[in-house]
């Protein structure tokens, strides 16, 4: 215990912070910038803006969506094994994505297969990038969440350089050959802590050999040993055999040497305690959604991602459209939200930590103007004011550096896993939704108008939700009626941002 509490926050730990940085970079950099791609998949497929809207809906949702099962398989197999496949995931789809016949299948390789590696890179960069740190951490994953902003910035011109060179198809096989250096990156990240895969495969490997060891052999195993001499070099090959199959017969071992209804009450026993923990687990959960506080904090999150996302994905084609720009310009308009986010993480995460600062007010109010910055989007008629309004959009979108502050304010610590794993999913599902609901709105009007209407009302309602609900005269009644064990108490004065 005390060797690995000295080489937290520091030493190794900046490596795994430059690693984990370049990671994100390299997964959410497509991503991040697939507003450049949008207008020539549009071009390229002639699909309705609805329909082709998804692949960037889905690339962004589904990793949110799926982030319990990302995060499960970090906690089990480790940061390095699950970088290692998050990068084939990444490449491949990426690189399969250039021979897509239709927008059905850009839908799968690009929005699916590329969404669900990048969440896992997402898992297991900020996992290993916590488990090195400690008084550090808000700083050590400020930097390496930023990696998924200046890579959308530096993404989207070069995007847009490839296109012109090498075509949509050859753009996308460069990016994905540049995507495997995400295996690279997992060279770096030596666990610090054993996953729980391999814990289980070593104790029931030092069980079965102490076993052999100490343990008196059956009377049948020593008589085909002396009897069949060919049988005498297979016996070391039983422990590997063991490591290998030990996971999906674990129980059956515990359960050879009890007969008759000794083995039943073994197996029902260890059934019992899964329940008790499932149980558990779900009574958490329970607990969690009854807070007032915390469910209007996910509607807001739900809200603002639906609000908020559609201008990453349409704003260069709503500049097209509306006749402000030709094509793309050198520095897109993607690559200037970006930047401004990036920004908007940095100076949102210093402020929030002043003492006289409500990280929930300050979140609705981010929301607030970035609500009013959607509502005028269709009224600018130039290009540098667009260029204006998605910077300040952008500097508000930082405001995903607040949620783990704010939501290990509401739950506290202990419950931040999962609390933020019930946010991420509304964050999202919002994600997934908002792309094809104003592509949908531009295919009946014609006109991207009454969509950033929509979109700009939305965010504007959430911020409304989460001011009025959690106002401290709800607090008061809340406090009331809950027992006094039933209080979560935080020593953690900076929680780090972990989007």
């Amino acid at each position: 215990m005390t060797s690995s509490t000295k080489t937290l926050d520091g030493g190794w730990g900046w490596a795994i912070v430059a690693a984990s940085f370049m990671a994100q970079l390299l997964s959410f950099g497509s991503p991040q910038s697939v507003g450049v791609l949008y207008p020539e998949w549009l071009h390229t497929y002639q699909e309705s803006k609805a329909m082709t809207a998804w692949v960037g809906s889905l690339v962004g949702g589904v990793g949110l969506i799926a982030s319990p099962i990302c995060s499960a398989c970090v906690d089990n197999f480790g940061a390095r094994p699950v970088t290692i496949f998050s990068g084939v995931m990444v490449a491949g789809g990426l690189m399969l994505s250039a021979f897509a016949p239709n927008v059905q299948f850009l839908i799968f390789s690009y929005g699916i297969v590329v969404g669900l590696g990048c969440g896992l890179v997402y898992a297991a960069t900020l996992t290993i990038t916590c488990q090195y740190f400690d008084k550090r951490r808000g700083l050590a994953l400020g930097i390496v969440t930023t990696g998924t902003s200046v890579g959308a910035f530096i993404y989207a011109t070069a995007q847009n350089e490839l296109i012109v060179l090498y075509g949509l198809d050859g753009c996308l096989l460069i990016i994905g050959a540049i995507a495997l250096n995400l295996m690279a990156c997992s060279g770096f990240m030596r666990p610090l802590n054993m996953p729980g895969y391999y814990i289980k495969q070593k104790a029931a490997l030092e069980r079965n050999t102490e076993e052999q060891l100490f343990m008196k052999p059956p009377f049948d195993d020593l008589k085909i040993a002396v009897g069949s001499a060919t049988t005498a070099p297979e016996k070391p090959l039983t422990v590997k055999e063991l490591l290998i199959t030990i996971d999906s017969k674990d129980l059956t071992i515990q359960t050879e040497k009890k007969e008759g209804p000794l083995a039943g009450l073994a197996i029902m026993k260890a059934i019992k305690k899964k329940h008790k923990a499932y149980c558990k687990y779900m009574q958490s959960l329970y607990e969690i959604l009854q807070d007032q506080e915390m469910v209007a904090f996910c509607i807001a999150i739900f809200l603002f991602s639906l609000g908020a996302f559609p201008p990453v994905l349409f704003i260069e084609d709503v500049a097209q459209s509306e006749g402000l720009i030709e094509e793309v310009s050198i520095i897109p308009l993607v690559s200037i939200g970006a930047i401004s986010t990036c920004i908007g993480k940095l100076a949102l995460g210093i402020i929030v930590d002043f003492k006289w600062i409500n990280g929930v007010y300050l979140y609705a109010f981010t929301m607030f103007a970035g609500g009013l910055a959607l509502l005028l989007i269709p009224i600018t008629k130039s290009y540098i004011g667009l260029q204006i309004l998605t910077a300040i959009l952008g500097f508000f979108s930082g405001n995903w550096s607040l949620t783990s502050y704010i939501t290990t304010k509401i739950v506290g610590l202990d419950r931040l896993t999962q609390a933020h794993g019930i946010l991420m999913f509304f964050g999202g599902f919002g994600i997934m939704l908002g792309p094809p609901v104003v592509g949908w709105f531009f295919d009946w009007t014609q006109s991207y108008d009454l969509a950033f209407y929509f979109s700009g009302s939305c965010v504007l309602l959430g911020a409304f939700i989460l001011f009025l609900l959690s106002l401290p005269c709800w607090n008061r009644k809340s406090s009331e009626n809950n027992k006094p064990e039933v209080q979560y108490t935080c020593t953690c004065e900076k929680v780090a941002s972990v989007a």
